[in-house]
């Protein structure tokens, strides 16, 4: 059965951080470039960053760059997703999902971030 699980969410202060794990079974992660998207309350999806298979190349959103990073590890069949000086307007649910700048959101539930004081 192919899933993605997503984990690694919950309420932080204005500048705290948070990694996101994403795990993968039912397939090889190795095998595909990956993505974060995110859900804010009221708003459509939006790309947050994206990695290669191989996890040599990545992107990300304006609105993340210098402050997320997006990493796997292909052994694990996991990704990440470090995020680092999070501001409220990251408040939103965290899904991965497969393939680069995915417009959709994956098999999993997502995992909540809130960003508040």
């Amino acid at each position: 059965q192919v899933q993605l699980v997503e984990s690694g969410g919950g309420l932080v202060q204005p500048g705290g951080s948070l990694r996101l794990s994403c795990a993968a079974s039912g397939f090889t992660l190795s095998s595909y470039g990956m993505s974060w998207v995110r859900q804010a309350p009221g708003k459509g999806l939006e790309w947050v960053s994206d990695i290669n298979s191989g996890g040599s190349s990545t992107d990300y959103a304006d609105s993340v760059k210098g402050r997320f990073t997006i990493s796997r590890d292909n052994a694990k069949n996991t990704l990440y997703l470090q995020m680092n000086s999070l501001k409220p307007e990251d408040t939103a649910v965290y899904y991965c999902a497969v393939g680069r700048r995915a417009t959709t959101k994956g098999w999993g539930q997502g995992t909540q971030v809130t960003v508040s004081s």
